[in-house]
């Protein structure tokens, strides 16, 4: 009976966020796929990210209505919730579920949120910048799970199962060789033009890397946000 008290592994040590964050990102997949079958389109332009509607020249020459603040805004939150099928939000959950839980148990379930969304909205922001005109929607939670996962490479400690308590430094040689070697992944996949078709593009390699620079520097600042608010190692914020 000595398996019975084995110290539990850490799979079922996940944060709750985690979990309830994919179930969240599956649920809304399988209200697009069945509830939401015959607005497919309008959904993905409602709330997927179209580089090309920021841009005023695009507005005037196709004679469309100019978006409001609030369509113009929506779309950095939004499109991290939109997937292009259930392969697609598979995938992500899986990664989610590697490297969500290194974040969430460093920084508690609302910061853990926040952090994926600005990652999220920092991969909408490359997108825009490096894409600006494309009339290409993008969808998934793609750069935000990698700006999550470079949070992860900076936290994780020489055990896996631990956390350091001091990131690892940027410029450090762990953290250079696993950057640079994502990076050239991602490039690559994006040269090859791995995607949906010509309406729908779920590896932006532009968006992953904007995410994935944002998870490297989010770590100090969450850090210092921690120490501020005067959580210990061990206590914090649900």
């Amino acid at each position: 009976m000595a398996f019975l008290q084995e110290t539990p592994q850490p799979f079922f040590r996940v944060p709750a966020v985690v979990p309830l964050l994919i179930v969240l990102l599956v649920g809304i997949e399988l209200s697009r796929e069945f509830l939401w079958s015959a607005d497919t389109q309008s959904v993905y332009a409602n709330f997927g990210f179209i580089p090309a509607l920021y841009s005023r020249d695009f507005i005037a020459s196709h004679h469309y209505i100019a978006p409001t603040w609030f369509e113009l805004v929506r779309p950095f939150i939004s499109y991290n919730f939109l997937h292009g099928g259930f392969a697609h939000v598979a995938a992500n959950s899986i990664w989610l579920l590697a490297f969500g839980p290194v974040v969430a148990r460093r920084y508690g379930s609302v910061l853990f949120l926040v952090y994926f969304l600005l990652c999220g909205i920092a991969g909408a922001v490359a997108e825009l910048i490096s894409a600006w005109g494309s009339v290409v929607v993008i969808v998934g939670a793609s750069a935000a799970i990698a700006g999550l996962m470079g949070a992860s490479f900076r936290v994780m400690g020489p055990n896996p199962r631990e956390q350091a308590q001091v990131p690892a430094s940027l410029l450090s040689r762990r953290i250079l060789l696993w950057s640079a070697i994502w990076l050239a992944v991602n490039v690559i996949v994006g040269v090859l033009g791995v995607g949906a078709g010509p309406g729908i593009q779920l590896i932006a390699w532009q968006a992953h890397i904007g995410g994935y620079l944002m998870g490297l520097l989010l770590v100090g600042p969450f850090d210092a946000l921690v120490r501020w608010a005067g959580y210990s190692s061990q206590e914090r914020p649900i």
